[in-house]
């Protein structure tokens, strides 16, 4: 492999994305399966199709201009020398590359059974299936899989290399009537069986309607149409994608679970082998006679197993059934290289979409700029400029006749009221800003790739974390500006470093006690719980008071006009003024929703999303129209001569919140109609709205920022005596 090509394909960020529209999304038709054995699904419950949402990588290459001055020419011999004698590439996102030998044994991992139904996680291991030889051994997991529940085993799953066999695992017990009631239930509720092998999750393919359809796992069992009885997989067809690899001057940096560093000398000669580059099965119900299988032991070599198309041929769930479980493995030579194993997992149909709604933002931020354009140029450096031409005692006669924002001079810097939950909000608001815009740009480097399971949610708290330096810095200093000086900078800095994770501490702990009691694998354990509170408590906290501390350091903002003692009173309006704020956050809840369909699709749904190069432009986007929406909002206001835009302005833009809750609220009810049971609406409320929370105080905050340097900058440019 050339190292270029290795460079290319890992760093390099693709365009190329979804195009999917907001569509109901279809079920599993297990028997959809031309060898699984269920001529016909069960009822309109099994019909959701299941897409894989992602971006392919693609080689991209781009270079920046080279500025060379006089001083740096002599640099220019080594330049071309570094770019003309062989180099090693290497990889970086993703994990380390492991290669194979021949016949070296190969071990699957299991991880939570998942539903789209419940949305909880459960163990492999809940239900009555082999167990390893050596027990059960629990892989090690960063934070990121332990809070989205993953929960990674061993496996009796064990293959050689480019070795196809059949093999007996093993037959349980007479199954009791707990055990049945388990597996009818996890069927029933569409549960996946999700297995990995060499970091790849397992890839199935089914027909409907002549389109094949992409799944990763495969289910418990299946339940046909018009039939009470239920089937449980207890054969499983493996296909490994394997592709030679020689060995070249390819280095590797891994970021994955398999390894860090760089490999010796020794290392790259054993590399030469076989790369996995594919992972399928075919799942199968298959009727043994129990009596003769259990006379073998485990891994035993039987004949090769098909996969009948009669019920009468397949394993049924019933009390004092004992289920005997097998597997083939067949390892197929493939061209593609290790690099683009994941392209089968992300690839997308095209990105018509994702350029709509960048479109859509754009029309709606060209409208808002000319707007502030008119307010800027025409109206306000129209009414300054006559106002600065004027005489002393010509301006006091046209003070008496002014109407409009000129009128609140006085009043506008008046503190507003609860001004310390405005910088405590403000603070939390730039820790979550920076923290989303830090995440979504190394993701879209991509250095988060699904490859590395749990990365990109570890990266976002371990960013928050310290990233709160800042929220410390601007929460105080706003404070110091408001009050005139820094007393009582450390309760607000305390504030800020618990508001926002105590409200996100209260919600999770009341959805872990219904995990738990729910015995599922997503409930927190209470090791986690203090390694988050010692994460908080030793990191977010001390830079949040050190931001603080570095604020009291720093002037305060001078307000450009003094503040009269008296307030002037604010005239009477036909509607509240409220009314108009909530209105605004329709602006840039247009500009995201269609993302936001494809990140909720990804969450509940079990979908991979990788569209962070997308996702970025609308970040981006979605700054630009908060800004412009508030800074308009509050020019309205200040020309009715209402003098409270702080928290207007604030909300002005935070309002988009409201939408984004009311829109998961709308997704849940037409889009997640598989999801059941109250236990999984309260699930999806409890972190629908910690996200709702989050877009608030970003979006909030970004306006408020705005509108104040807005507000600022239009009265510095006033003269009062």
């Amino acid at each position: 492999m050339r190292y270029s090509d290795a460079i290319l394909s890992t760093f390099c960020f693709s365009s190329h994305s979804s195009s999917h529209p907001p569509l109901k999304t279809q079920r599993d038709p297990i028997s959809s399966l031309p060898l699984v054995c269920s001529p016909n699904p069960r009822g309109p419950r099994s019909n959701r199709t299941k897409k894989v949402i992602g971006i392919g990588l693609r080689p991209v290459v781009s270079m920046a201009p080279l500025m060379i001055s006089k001083r740096c020419f002599s640099l220019l011999p080594l330049f071309f020398l570094l770019i003309t004698c062989p180099s090693n590439g290497f990889y970086l996102p993703g994990s380390y590359m492991h290669t194979y030998s021949q016949d070296e044994p190969i071990s699957v991992k299991v991880n939570s059974l998942t539903s789209i139904e419940t949305e909880l996680p459960f163990s492999y291991y809940s239900l009555p299936y082999c167990q390893p030889k050596g027990g059960i051994k629990k892989s090690a997991e960063n934070l990121g899989e332990l809070l989205m529940g993953d929960q990674i085993d061993n496996s009796p799953y064990t293959f050689h290399m480019n070795v196809n066999e059949s093999l007996y695992l093993c037959t349980t017990k007479p199954l009791n009537e707990h055990e049945v009631k388990l597996l009818k239930q996890r069927t029933r509720d569409l549960y996946q069986v999700n297995m990995i092998l060499d970091n790849l999750p397992v890839m199935r393919f089914t027909q409907q309607n002549g389109v094949t359809i992409q799944w990763t796992g495969f289910p418990v069992g299946y339940t046909p149409i018009a039939s009470n009885d239920d089937y449980i997989i207890n054969h499983l067809k493996f296909k490994v994608l394997v592709h030679k690899y020689e060995g070249s001057g390819v280095e590797i940096i891994g970021t994955g679970e398999e390894a860090m560093g760089m490999p010796s000398e020794t290392d790259k000669k054993k590399m030469s082998g076989y790369e996995i580059v594919g992972f399928e099965v075919i799942p199968c119900s298959v009727k043994h006679d129990a009596e003769t299988m259990s006379k073998h032991n485990i891994y035993d070599r039987i004949e090769p197993v098909n996969c009948p198309l009669e019920l009468d041929k397949c394993q049924m769930i019933k009390e004092q059934e004992r289920i005997t479980f097998t597997y083939d493995v067949e390892f197929v030579k493939s061209d593609i290289r290790w690099p683009s194993r994941w392209d089968a997992y992300l690839k997308m149909d095209g990105a018509k979409v994702h350029w709509f709604s960048i479109m859509n933002s754009l029309m709606v931020i060209f409208f808002l700029a000319g707007i502030v354009f008119v307010i800027f140029l025409r109206t306000v450096r129209r009414d300054l400029t006559r106002y600065e031409e004027l005489d002393k005692e010509a301006q006091a006669q046209m003070n008496e006749e002014l109407s409009g924002w000129k009128l609140v001079v006085g009043d506008v810097f008046r503190e507003p009221t609860c001004s310390k939950l405005l910088c405590v909000m403000v603070g939390d608001g730039v820790q979550i800003t920076c923290m989303a815009v830090v995440t979504i740009v190394f993701a879209a480097l991509g250095f988060m790739s699904p490859a590395s399971r749990g990365m990109l949610l570890t990266g976002m708290v371990l960013l928050y974390l310290f990233l709160g330096i800042f929220a410390g810095y601007t929460g105080v200093r706003l404070w110091s500006t408001i009050k005139g000086g820094s007393e009582g900078w450390r309760s607000v800095a305390w504030s800020i470093a618990c508001f926002f994770p105590g409200v996100v501490f209260v919600i999770l702990t009341f959805l872990n006690f219904l995990l738990w009691w729910n015995n599922s694998t997503g409930a927190l354990p209470i090791s986690l719980y203090f390694t988050l509170l010692s994460l908080w408590f030793c990191i977010s906290v001390p830079l949040i008071l050190l931001g603080g501390f570095l604020g009291t350091r720093a002037d305060p903002i001078q307000f450009p006009v003094r503040t009269n003692q008296i307030p002037r009173e604010i005239p009477a309006r036909k509607y509240p003024s409220w009314l108009l704020v909530l209105g605004a956050g329709t602006l840039p809840f247009g500009t995201l929703f269609i993302e936001l369909f494809f990140i909720l699709s990804s969450i509940w749904l079990g979908r991979f999303y990788y569209v962070f190069g997308f996702l970025l432009i609308v970040l981006l986007l979605l700054v630009i129209v908060c800004a412009e929406v508030s800074v308009v909002l509050t020019y309205m206001h200040l020309c009715v001569e209402d003098w409270r835009w702080w928290w207007k302005a604030f909300f002005a833009s935070g309002s988009v919140s409201l939408y984004v809750l009311l829109y998961s609220i709308n997704y849940l009810v037409f889009d997640l109609k598989s999801l059941s049971g109250a236990m999984s609406a309260m699930l999806y409320m409890g972190y629908s709205l910690i996200m709702a929370l989050a877009i608030m105080l970003s979006t909030g905050t970004i306006g408020f920022l705005m509108s104040f340097y807005f507000v600022h900058y239009l009265f510095s440019s006033v003269k009062i005596d």
